[in-house]
């Protein structure tokens, strides 16, 4: 069960340290992961990406080819890195932030920033909120370890905000399937 996952946004929005928080979850499970990321010179705003490939199995080639998901938070994002996806992958979008969805076969909206601010008073949080929808979305670690995964990376004085974090993002990807799926 290989999984290549590319969270892309803005510096400053937290998609590395959400990849991180994946690719340690995973090894948490026992699967092998790799995780890798670049962003523009000027990191706070330029563009960002970190893409993560997860398996069962061992990985021998730590670049992700034609990612199975991959996470949008910002417009530029959206147009920059959804373009290799696999035919049958995912592009997952901050809806507020993407107003011009591409073309894809598979796309699910989320309102990600959107419920950070509503639900726990800073955009700080969509990161986390993105990631409980990842993970609702591709099963590819338990719940209790993304938990667990956060917990042990956020700072002591904020676990609490980012358990809920995930909570919403997990329940939210919840009902963007349900619609997706209606859809199909």
């Amino acid at each position: 069960m290989r999984k290549q996952l590319r969270l892309s946004g803005s510096g400053g929005q937290g998609v590395i340290t959400a990849a991180i928080i994946l690719a340690e979850a995973a090894v948490m499970e026992g699967k092998d992961a790799v995780q890798s990321q670049s962003y523009g010179p000027e990191a706070r705003g330029g563009a960002s990406k970190s893409e993560v490939i997860i398996d069962d199995g061992s990985i021998f080639h730590p670049h992700v080819k034609s990612p199975d998901f991959v996470l949008a938070m910002t417009q530029k994002a959206a147009d920059k890195y959804y373009k290799d996806m696999d035919a049958d992958g995912i592009l997952v979008i901050d809806s507020d932030l993407v107003p011009n969805v591409p073309n894809v076969k598979n796309v699910v909206q989320i309102p990600i920033t959107r419920l950070a601010v509503e639900e726990l008073g800073k955009s700080l949080f969509a990161n986390i909120v993105a990631l409980g929808a990842l993970v609702r979305l591709t099963g590819i670690v338990d719940f209790e370890t993304i938990k667990t995964a956060v917990a042990h990376r956020v700072p002591a004085h904020t676990v609490d905000q980012n358990m809920h974090a995930l909570q919403i993002g997990y329940e939210a990807a919840d009902t963007a399937q349900a619609s997706y799926n209606e859809v199909a």
